[in-house]
């Protein structure tokens, strides 16, 4: 088995969060590894020359502001506040795939939910993080 030297660690800033990066931390302790905090504000799509540009815009700014605010809470609840704490926007799949690749991420990890009923024939985040991820991936059990 191979060591894990760059974990990157992917939350959505709920309650759930901490428990995820207690996880990624456990796991960085045992290889020395570096965490990597990643967190997607999810693109909103806009017409290029609709009157609604520029509060959109203004929307996404404040949003990527205050999941970099909580994001850096979330770090120094989890002891990770010198760790690279990264907010990026777009489509959530993508830019964690993307982040992976550029980032050299050995490890990804993230939070599962358990589906019940039709949510189980939904295509969910980490379903495609699995399958598309250059690197190795953790789902971390969520209830």
């Amino acid at each position: 088995m191979r060591d894990y030297k760059n974990i990157l660690l992917v939350v959505d800033l709920s309650d759930d969060s901490q428990i995820i990066g207690e996880r990624a931390k456990a796991i960085a302790a045992c290889y020395q590894s570096e965490i990597t905090l990643l967190h997607v504000v999810e693109y909103v799509p806009v017409e290029p020359m609709g009157e609604a540009l520029l509060p959109t815009v203004q929307i996404e700014g404040e949003l990527v502001d205050r999941a970099k605010l909580r994001l850096a809470e979330l770090a120094k609840k989890l002891s990770l506040s010198n760790s690279r704490q990264l907010v990026e926007t777009g489509g959530i799949k993508s830019e964690i795939i993307r982040s992976a690749q550029r980032l050299h991420s050995d490890l990804i990890v993230l939070g599962s939910r358990e589906r019940h009923g039709l949510a189980i024939l939904l295509n969910f985040t980490e379903d495609t993080i699995l399958h598309a991820a250059p690197c190795d991936v953790l789902a971390v059990r969520l209830h």
